[in-house]
Formats: structure tokens, C-alpha cells, sequence
């Protein structure tokens, strides 16, 4: 009621236009916000159904008291956008902890602007029936809608909060989360990136802080220290610097525990102390016991308790574990003289055990002790006569370079150290089984496994290992090498070691564990096409096939993965095709609904398959991945019913079919079927994003050739309002190109025009091209569809929705995209534009006549006609071509290389001399230098093109001093079109020429 009562006299209609404007923003807005995507999204929506409401109270005249309400309006959708600019330009991370807050912002925004639109006295307004209904509706909708946080961002949270409780100093857990929120953030997971937008964060927590309660600034340094454990978060250096100094300050000794962290039974050091009713402390495991053996009373004291009555101890083990830690990094650092200058093997080994147990024990441990400097030292220990002491550090060096980058890139500066590593491959099974597992987990630093494999030896040494009788030592050889594989120069050893023909031979003839193992091997390697197609050529494709259909589960869905790395060369897919194996490959997929895994990989093996035919370049007749129609139907329907990963994969495979030589073959099978069309509409509607974009992407295919009946005739106003709701969202560019390419090879109807303005598609449709022209060196695709979509809603016949475009100001875009668009682009705004010329002058209003005699001096200055259609024409009521400059632009077009461009451009141009336009269009098109370009495409390769140009100079050559002007210029092009055109043509031709006095009326051409 305060802004009620205080309401500014700014006048509604400024109220209106600036809301109608904070609208637009926001659905901008909405598609770039970090977090709550949907929820941003679904606000959007429901403001963007009440513009239609703003743009009819702008044509009526309001009260002060009316104005105000509308003001209340303004301001709640001006707060609206301004959350949401926020939520697109704040960091990333900051965004995410506070996203539980923003859900309920978005919340309280959509109430309010609910309950200000209801309190808009519509009745005296004079708004229809219907609209009332509909905002009605749409108040209820949004005073009862709830906004939850996102389930994978909620688990994040989660996970933040458990942290913090349970005081996780791992650095693991640290990692993980990192990862987390790096991933539903769409960040990159690279060290640099999620180190920049930690400090991002820092810095945006320091300046929030300034205006946050304490204990929402001591959650965030708890959210921040707890991040600060990841490796990305902090660089070695700083982590190295940190830990010294205050290993410096705890001095050199080990502290005796203090009498408080025994337990009063065990007599131990506690681990989890919990205090009793009667204020004493004992271990948990201790005191249940003692209750669960009947003692229901205090050891210490006597009094009565109960189980219930324990309660955590938490700063007492808190103490505990700060004691501990200063023990053990005191111990840590005791302990590294020890092996650099061991006085015997047993300091040496006993050193190294305590190491490892310290090291198993907890992940801070293994830190420390990369922080104290000991992998230099470990390594030198690998050059050792002592085997005992070289297996003791293998094991110890790989607990250490485990999930530790800091560690693995210190091993990384070492000098020959992977050589060391190496020369234990060579030795006794023992040995070299613990140096392939170290070698294993260095393989995942990039500098480290370039390193790998350029020793020398060190791929004969594997192939040798994968040989072994161990099968444990031969299948992490195996695995090695297959993590080696990246390289060229390796894959070239490894053939030289007959690594290959050993693995093909194992696969057929092994045990069913070496046969797991060799299958595992060709799942992960990185082979290249060469090897891919020698593994063929030479039995892999019936042994793989053998398996999938006839192993253990397990090694079914292996060989599977394995089938899929090696079809992944087309050649070898169209190997697999024409030897017959696809309905088997069909039949397991439908036969192991259970085996999500298999499933998953069968489904990427048949989109293998059918990307295979888009182009075929190999000896041989075309292949068809499906011998008959009802296998298409199948798959079809089967894509329904599954899961999401296996519905994007063979989507995937019918969007290739249908690019393949015999696509028409597959696209007219898949038009024809009801039900195909509409599973896909349903599958459009999906909620999980790559399912429905690639759905939509396959819809858009079997609609770019024109031949649409059949989907026209079974979409209905819901499929519209699908494609709308698509356009709408914020999640993939492709995919709202594709819906737009839907709608934009569509054929052109009145029905269609209809349902589009049912679904408020033109609003939708218009904003997405202002908004692609922003960046439209990047949007070139989606303009084009874009432009194509409004060609629905400037249909002649359909005055009231050329309005509407007029109304929301793209013509002057059109116009600006014959000039900047592709050639598709242009063509279709000269379609648009020739559409809505069309009824220019029928819309003219007629010059008002002065007024006479003693008034005359009086009347207002006469306004200047437009010089076709000789009345008062503007843009917005009677989209005259004139007026909106793009006489020109089509002028120009005329001569692009593309002739679909320039007959959309003439059929433009052509509107102004159509009936009574004749004579004053024709003479704006001679200003415009139109005439060249017109009589120069009589010499195009087009019969249609050439027949448009010669009834359009039929009719021009009418006009006296035009015909006296250009009949010359076109002499020469009716003479050889009388001699090379159609019959059509011919007679055309020679009529115009006629016409020019070239010819005698009796002529044989007529």
C-alpha cells in the first residue's frame, strides 16, 4: 500500500513499455544463469504470459489508481531481472553454496508478481473473458508453485555440509568435491581453470562478507578451508610452505597424551570419546559394552545411566586428534635421515613400513610425507642391491602417487626415475609386478606416460610380462599397455613384439580369464585405424561377435566395449554390416534390458554402425543397416521404452540413416508410421537434454526436404507448444536451432499460422532473432531457421498476423539480413518481405484533401504520397518495401550466385507492380537501377526464373518510356531465349519481342 500511495506520476503507458522491456531482458537474462536453470527458466515463462496483458492495458486509458498496481507490477519483474543478471554474472561457486537461497528468492519474486497482477482491477479495464480466465489461471499457478534446488547441486551440499560437521581433512574428499561442483558448473575440471575460480570465489566471499551475519561468514571460511584441501585449490609451494611452518613450530619431541585421553576402562588412548550423564568421558565402543553386559550404572561414580544419556565428546577429540597429528608429523620428519643415510637394511625397512602403515592409516598422512621431501629419497632407494628395500618402496611410491597429483608430478622431476622403475620390470615376477603397478598409476600424468614408453625396453618388457603365467602380472600389463597406446612410436613396439597376433591368439584360444583379460585390453586401448582394421582383417570381429553373444555377462558387456572401440572405424562397421551381424547385435539389445552396461554399449555399436553409411567410399554397392522396413519400425518403437543413454545413441543412428545414401528410403518409412511420429513428438518432450536435442534433431531431418504431409497432418497444437517450449529454454543452442528448423520446413498453411500464434510462438520466435543477431557470426544456423519461422506468420492471407510481426519491429531486421544473412537467410526475408508487400496497398491510407477556400491557409502541410502505392505508407501499418528501404538490398540480390536468392528477391520486387501499381512501381524499380540485374537473369540455367523475368517485362514494357529505354538492353536475351528456351519460354519470349516491334505479330515463334 506504501507504493500504492506514493505511486510517481509517470505515465502508465511508460510503466508498461519499461516492464515489457525488463521482460524481454529477463528471458535473455534467464538463459545464461549459472544456477537454477529450470527455475529461472519457468519465471521467465510466467512473466513472459503476461506481456500479452501489458501490451493490451497500453491501448487503454488508466486511472492514477490503476497505475499503481501497474507500477507494484513493474517493480517486482524489475527485481526479478536483477536476481537474475546477478545469478549470470557472480561467481560460479558462490552461486552454487547459495543456491538453496536463490530457489527461495525465485520463489518469493514469482508470489509477488503473482499477487501484483491480481490486484489489477481487470473488470474496469475492459479486458476480455478469456484473458481474465487465462491470468487467473496463471495467478494460481504461480502463488502455489515451489522452486527446488536441483538434486545434483543438492548433493553437493550435502556433501560441503557433511565435510564441515565431520571436520574431513582428506585431501581425496577435497578432490572429489572440487571435481563435483566443477562438473554441474560446467567448468573445466583442468588444474588452472578450478584454481582461478577458487580464488574467484575467495574474492567474492570477502566482498560479501562486508555485508553478511558473523555466522554466515564463518560457514564460508568453513566452506573455504575445507576446499583449500584440494589440490587445484592450492599450489604445492603454498601447501609446502604451510605445512613446514607449523611442522617447524611444533619442535622435535613427541608429546606424552594427557591423562584426560585415556579411557578409564581400556586404559587407552580414545578414539571416539563420549561423556556420560555423571560428566565422564570414555571410549564409545568401551562404555556400550559395559552397559550391554548388564552394568547399567558409572564405573567411576556408581550412578545409574543408560545408552541414551552418551553424548559426543568433541572437543575433547578434537584435542585427541591435534595431539596425534603433531606426534606424527614430528615422527614423519624423525624418520627421513634414516633413509637417506641408513647405518643398516633393517633401520631402512623398519622406516619404511612404519611409512606405510602411516600411510594406510589416512590420506593426510601420505601428504605430509610428500610435503616432507621423502620421493627423492624413495627413488634413490629404487637403485638399491636390496630387493627386500626396492619392493618395500615400489609399494610405498604407488600409495603415495594414488590419486595425488602434487606427488606424481614431483616423482615427474626426478631424474631417471622411470628408468629405475623400469629395470624392477625386468627382475623376479614379484618385483615386477609391483613396478607395472606403479608405472600404472604414473600413466595418468601426461609428462610421466609420454616418459613410458620412450625407455628403452620398456615395451618389449611389458609384451614380455603380458605373456606371463601370473595372470594378475600379465592382465596389469595388459592394462599398461593398453594405457600406452596413445602413441604411435608404442603401438609401432608393440607390433614389433608381436604384442597383436599374441593378443588375437590368446582371445580364441585362452582361458576364459586370459580371454577377460584380452578382451579388457582391446576395450581400453587407444588403437590406431590401421591396427583397428588389422584387428579385423585377422579374426577380432568373430571373436568379439562370439563373445557378446555367447560369454558370462561380465564378459559380454567387455567384448561389447571392446566391438565398440574397434567399430568405430567405419570400415570395420561396414565389415560387421555386410557380414551379417546387425539384427544379432539388434536382438541382444532388446534381449538384455537388465544389463544396462551391455545395453549401453550395443547401442553406441549400432550408432557406429549407421554413421558408417553416411558416406561410403568403399568397393561395393551401398549398405543398408536394416534389410527390411519392419526392422526400422522396431528400433523405432523400441526407442520409448528404454533409457536415456541408449535413446540418444540410436537416435544418433537414425539421424545418420537419414544422411546416408538410402535416406529417403529410411525417412519416408519413418514418416509413414503414425506412431513413429508420435514417439518422436514425445521424445521431444523428454527431460533428459541430450535425449530430447537429439530427437528434435532427427524431427528437423525428416522435415528439411519438403515432404511433410505426413508429419504435418498428425502434429497437433501440443507439438507446437513442445517446439515453442524448446525455442523458449536456455539449455542448448543446437537444440533450439533444430526446433526452429522444425517449424521453418514446415509447408505454409493458415492452420499452422494459427497454432504457432496459439502457442505464443511470434513473441518467442522474434526475441530468438534479436537475440542470434547479437552474435551472429556464431548464430548463422539458427538465423537462418529463425528467419525461415517467421515466413509462417507473414503468410497473405493472414493480415492480423502480419500485424503482429510488424508490431514486434524484426522487418528492419529482415531487411538488414539480405544484406549481412547466409543465402538461405536472404532468401527467406525476401520471402517474408514479398509476403507482407504483398498487402501494402491495400493497407495505404489515402492522403487527406486539403482543405479549400479561405481555410486553405489553415490546413495542416500536406504529406507526401509513397511513390508506389500513392497514399501514406510506414513500416509498422502497411510494411511497404519502400518505407523500409529494402528496395535496394532485393535490388542487389538479384545478381547473387545463388538463384534461389534471387528469385525469392524478384518475387519481392515484383509486388510493386502488381494490378494498378504498375505504373509507379515499375518506375521505383528503374530508379533503384532494377532493371539491369531483371533483364541480365533472363541468361540464367532457370526456365522457372526466366519465365518469372518475362512476364514481369511483359507487363514493365507497358509503360512507354521504360520500354523505350530497356527494350534494347533485352533484344538479345529474348532473341536467344526464342532459340534455346522451352516451348514456354519461347512463346514468351517472342511475345515481348512483339511487343518491341522486333517481331510481326504473325510471326512462326507465337
Amino acid at each position: 500500500m506504501e507504493v500504492i500511495t506514493s505511486t510517481s506520476s509517470v505515465a502508465a503507458s511508460e510503466f508498461i513499455s519499461q516492464t515489457i522491456e525488463l521482460s524481454l531482458e529477463l528471458a535473455f537474462e534467464a538463459k545464461k544463469v549459472f544456477v537454477e536453470k529450470e527455475s529461472f527458466a519457468e519465471l521467465a515463462s510466467y512473466v513472459d504470459r503476461i506481456v500479452p496483458l501489458l501490451k493490451e492495458l497500453n491501448k487503454k486509458d488508466t486511472s492514477d489508481a490503476e497505475n499503481s498496481f501497474v507500477d507494484i507490477l513493474n517493480q517486482q519483474v524489475k527485481i526479478a531481472k536483477q536476481l537474475t543478471t546477478e545469478c549470470s554474472q557472480k561467481n560460479r561457486v558462490y552461486l552454487l553454496i547459495n543456491c538453496r537461497s536463490i530457489a527461495k528468492r525465485i520463489k518469493e519474486i514469482t508470489r509477488e508478481i503473482s499477487r501484483a497482477l491480481s490486484l489489477i482491477p481487470f473488470s474496469q479495464l475492459g479486458v476480455s473473458e478469456s484473458m481474465k480466465r487465462d491470468l487467473g489461471q496463471l495467478c494460481d499457478v504461480m502463488q502455489s508453485v515451489e522452486f527446488k534446488t536441483a538434486v545434483a547441486d543438492e548433493m553437493i551440499l550435502e556433501k560441503i555440509e557433511s565435510g564441515i560437521q565431520e571436520r574431513n581433512v582428506d585431501r581425496t574428499y577435497a578432490n572429489n568435491l572440487l571435481v563435483s561442483i566443477a562438473q554441474a558448473l560446467g567448468i573445466s575440471t583442468e588444474r588452472s581453470s578450478l584454481k582461478k575460480e577458487f580464488e574467484d570465489f575467495k574474492s567474492e566471499i570477502e566482498n560479501a562478507q562486508l555485508r553478511k551475519d558473523q555466522a554466515e561468514a564463518i560457514q564460508m571460511d568453513q566452506i573455504i578451508a575445507l576446499l583449500e584441501r584440494a589440490d587445484a585449490t592450492c599450489s604445492p609451494e603454498e601447501k609446502e610452505r604451510k605445512y613446514l611452518n607449523k611442522r617447524t613450530s611444533l619442535g622435535s619431541q613427541p608429546l606424552e597424551p594427557l591423562q584426560s585421553f585415556y579411557c578409564p576402562i581400556t586404559r587407552e588412548v580414545m578414539v571416539d570419546p563420549v561423556e556420560t550423564a555423571s560428566g565422564h568421558t570414555f571410549e564409545r565402543a568401551a562404555i556400550e559394552k559395559w552397559l550391554a553386559d548388564g552394568s547399567n550404572f558409572c564405573p567411576l561414580t556408581m550412578i545409574p545411566l543408560d545408552k541414551s544419556s552418551l553424548r559426543p565428546n568433541k572437543t575433547l577429540k578434537q584435542s585427541i586428534e591435534e595431539w596425534k597429528d603433531r606426534n606424527t608429523m614430528i615422527t614423519i620428519a624423525s624418520m627421513k635421515p634414516k633413509l637417506s643415510k641408513p647405518e643398516n637394511e633393517e633401520d631402512v625397512v623398519f622406516c619404511l613400513d612404519e611409512l606405510q602403515k602411516l600411510c594406510e592409516e589416512r590420506g593426510v598422512h601420505r601428504e605430509w610425507i610428500v610435503l616432507e621431501n621423502y620421493i627423492p629419497t624413495l627413488v634413490e632407494l629404487l637403485g638399491g642391491k636390496s630387493r627386500e628395500i626396492r619392493t618395500r618402496t615400489l609399494v610405498l611410491l604407488c600409495i603415495l602417487a594414488k590419486d595425488s597429483d602434487d606427488a606424481k608430478d614431483r616423482i615427474a622431476k626426478v631424474n631417471g626415475v622411470i628408468e629405475s622403475i623400469v629395470r624392477s620390470l625386468g627382475r623376479r615376477i614379484s618385483e615386477g609386478k609391483l613396478a607395472v603397478e606403479l608405472l600404472l598409476e604414473l600413466s595418468q600424468n601426461d609428462t610421466l606416460k609420454n616418459h613410458i614408453g620412450m625407455v628403452q625396453g620398456c615395451i618389449l618388457l611389458l609384451v614380455t610380462m603380458s605373456n606371463s603365467d601370473d595372470t594378475q602380472a600379465a592382465t596389469r600389463a595388459h592394462e599398461l599397455l593398453a594405457q600406452l597406446s596413445f602413441s604411435d612410436q608404442n603401438i609401432i613396439q608393440m607390433a614389433k613384439a608381436n604384442y597383436f597376433t599374441h593378443l588375437l591368439h590368446r582371445l580364441s584360444s585362452g582361458s576364459e580369464e586370459v580371454k577377460m583379460c584380452m578382451v579388457t585390453t582391446l576395450a581400453e586401448m587407444e588403437l590406431t585405424d590401421h591396427n583397428k582394421s588389422s584387428l579385423f582383417e585377422n579374426g577380432a570381429l568373430d571373436s568379439l561377435l562370439h563373445l557378446v553373444s555367447q560369454g558370462t555377462s561380465r564378459m559380454k558387456e567387455t567384448a561389447a566395449k571392446a566391438l565398440r572401440n574397434l567399430s568405430s572405424l567405419p570400415k570395420n562397421s561396414i565389415q560387421i554390416i555386410r557380414n551379417g551381424s546387425v539384427n544379432s547385435l539388434v536382438n541382444l539389445l532388446y534381449n538384455h534390458t537388465s544389463s544396462h552396461c551391455l545395453q549401453d554399449e550395443l547401442a553406441a555399436i549400432i550408432m557406429h554402425l549407421a554413421m558408417s553409411t553416411m558416406s561410403q567410399n568403399y568397393n561395393g554397392p551401398p549398405v543398408s543397416l536394416f534389410e527390411s522396413d519392419g526392422d526400422i519400425d522396431s528400433l523405432f518403437s523400441f526407442i520409448v521404452c528404454t533409457r536415456p543413454l541408449v535413446q540418444e545413441c540410436l537416435l544418433r543412428s537414425f539421424y545418420a540413416m537419414c544422411h546416408s545414401p538410402l535416406a529417403v528410403t529410411v525417412k519416408t518409412k519413418l514418416r509413414q508410421n503414425p506412431g513413429n511420429i508420435k514417439s518422436l513428438v514425445q521424445l521431444c518432450e523428454n527431460e533428459n537434454q541430450k535425449v530430447r536435442a537429439n530427437a528434435v534433431k532427427l524431427f528437423c531431418c525428416l522435415t528439411e526436404d519438403g515432404d511433410d504431409k505426413e508429419i504435418i497432418d498428425r502434429m497437433g497444437l501440443q507439438s507446437i507448444e513442445t517446439l515453442i517450449k524448446i525455442i523458449k529454454s536456455p539449455l542448448d543452442e543446437e537444440e533450439i536451432s533444430s526446433a526452429m528448423g522444425v517449424l521453418s520446413n514446415l509447408t505454409q498453411s493458415s492452420q499452422l499460422t494459427e497454432s504457432l500464434l496459439k502457442a505464443e510462438g511470434l513473441p518467442v520466435i522474434s526475441s530468438c532473432l534479436r537475440d542470434g543477431m547479437k552474435n551472429r557470426p556464431h548464430k548463422k544456423q539458427l538465423i537462418e531457421n529463425t528467419v525461415g519461422s517467421l515466413c509462417h506468420f507473414t503468410i497473405p492471407t493472414n493480415q492480423s498476423s502480419q500485424k503482429k510481426v510488424a508490431e514486434t519491429g524484426v522487418i528492419p531486421l529482415l531487411v538488414q539480413l539480405l544484406e549481412l544473412g547466409t543465402s538461405l537467410t536472404k532468401r527467406k526475408a525476401s520471402i517474408s518481405l514479398g509476403q507482407l508487400s504483398k498487402n501494402s496497398f491495400e493497407l495505404t491510407h489515402p492522403i487527406p484533401r486539403s482543405l479549400g477556400g479561405i481555410f486553405k491557409c489553415f490546413s495542416s502541410q500536406s504529406e507526401s504520397a509513397c511513390p508506389v502505392h500513392q497514399g501514406i505508407c510506414t513500416v509498422e501499418t502497411s510494411f511497404c518495401l519502400v518505407e523500409a528501404d529494402a528496395v535496394s538490398p532485393l535490388v542487389r540480390l538479384l545478381g547473387d550466385s545463388d538463384l534461389n536468392v534471387c528469385e525469392a528477391s524478384l518475387d519481392a520486387l515484383l509486388t510493386l507492380i502488381e494490378a494498378e501499381r504498375l505504373q509507379y512501381g515499375s518506375k521505383v524499380l528503374a530508379e533503384a537501377n532494377a532493371m539491369h540485374p531483371i533483364i541480365k537473369l533472363l541468361n540464367c540455367p532457370s526456365s522457372s526464373l526466366q519465365e518469372k523475368v518475362l512476364n514481369a517485362l511483359e507487363r514493365i514494357f507497358h509503360v512507354l518510356d521504360l520500354k523505350q529505354k530497356y527494350g534494347n538492353l533485352a533484344q538479345m536475351p529474348l532473341v536467344d531465349l526464342t532459340q534455346r528456351g522451352n516451348n514456354r519460354t519461347k512463346s514468351l519470349a517472342a511475345q515481348i519481342l512483339g511487343q518491341l516491334n522486333v517481331l510481326h505479330d504473325q510471326s512462326s515463334y507465337f
